[in-house]
């Protein structure tokens, strides 16, 4: 029996918002992370200070920029990135 894939093709392909930097106001920074993310303040804090670190992963464009713009105005620096389409075997 064949494996099938198929690939669904919808307007807007996921993206991750990735911290790239927590600046110096890293508790101000980890709370916006706890807000975005629903962690504890403390898993929140750990995850801001190892960077580079997938923050929200697999949301709509429009999310990924309103969580940069959070992340930045604390203090971060921050970006989305595209995720990659799937590479799937051709028959």
């Amino acid at each position: 029996m064949a494996d099938r894939y198929f690939l669904l093709v919808c307007d807007d392909s996921p993206h991750d918002v990735v911290l790239t930097d927590p600046g110096v106001r890293v508790l101000d920074v980890a709370q916006v992370v706890r807000r975005l993310t629903g962690l504890s303040l403390w898993r929140s804090k750990v995850l801001a200070t190892q960077v580079p670190a997938v923050v929200l992963g697999s949301v709509p464009q429009e999310e990924a920029a309103a969580a940069v713009v959070a992340l930045c105005d604390a203090g971060a620096r921050a970006e989305t990135r595209e995720q990659p389409e799937p590479d799937f075997p051709k028959n």
